[in-house]
């Protein structure tokens, strides 16, 4: 069994995505091969400590989660997050993933809840977007979009049109980028399009001041 790098486990209350406000483990591998000009996960990049799938299991179980996020960096960039993925899923919990998109998630277990965050042309990382990805989202899936100006709304709601997004995902998820874009302008624009998503604020953010994405 291969080990993880991890750069930590915590228990928070989700700061994003549908289950938004629910007491949640975090478990946050280190890397990522992307570099998104937004990061607010930098210090996930390099570093962390090794650790045994069997321990990130009993150290998840200590704080009696029914809501596991495995997230990064990009966890998808270590091998062994595969089978903690399916590991976590057969100790009966909840289990999302928080994917930058830019590696296929054809192996993930299909009981994981997959949360892709498809890049914008502001993020600096558009191109590394792997759009075959889009075919293997189902109906238990979320798309996210980390909207920094009117340019990646736009960009946004094009791809939500050309994949049928609302038709193939469970929720889809515009964020204004922290700092860049406010959010008021954000809500407006959904509202003026009548846009079929959700408008997302990093709560963490708002209880904490935390700038560390959970």
């Amino acid at each position: 069994m291969l080990d993880l790098r991890l750069t930590e486990i915590f228990y928070s209350l989700q700061g994003e995505t549908r289950t938004v406000g629910l007491p949640t483990v975090f478990v946050r591998l280190t890397g990522c091969p992307l570099r998104c000009v937004y990061c607010d996960t930098a210090y996930a990049f390099h570093g962390g400590e090794k650790w045994s799938q069997q321990a990130v299991l009993d150290k998840v179980a200590s704080f009696s989660p029914r809501y596991v996020t495995v997230t990064g960096g990009e966890p998808l960039a270590q091998k062994a997050c595969w089978p903690l993925l399916s590991a976590l899923c057969d100790e009966g919990y909840e289990v999302s993933l928080e994917t930058s998109g830019a590696i296929s998630v054809l192996d993930v277990d299909p009981r994981v809840v997959k949360i892709l965050d498809l890049k914008t042309p502001a993020s600096g990382e558009m191109q590394r977007n792997d759009y075959s990805n889009m075919a293997l989202l189902t109906a238990r899936d979320q798309v996210k979009f980390v909207i920094c100006n009117r340019e990646d709304y736009d960009w946004a709601r094009f791809k939500i049109d050309e994949y049928r997004l609302p038709e193939r995902v469970d929720d889809i998820l515009l964020s204004p980028s922290f700092g860049q874009l406010n959010a008021t302008e954000l809500a407006e624009w959904i509202l003026a399009d009548n846009l079929p998503a959700r408008l997302q604020l990093q709560l963490h953010k708002l209880l904490w001041n935390d700038a560390a994405g959970h």
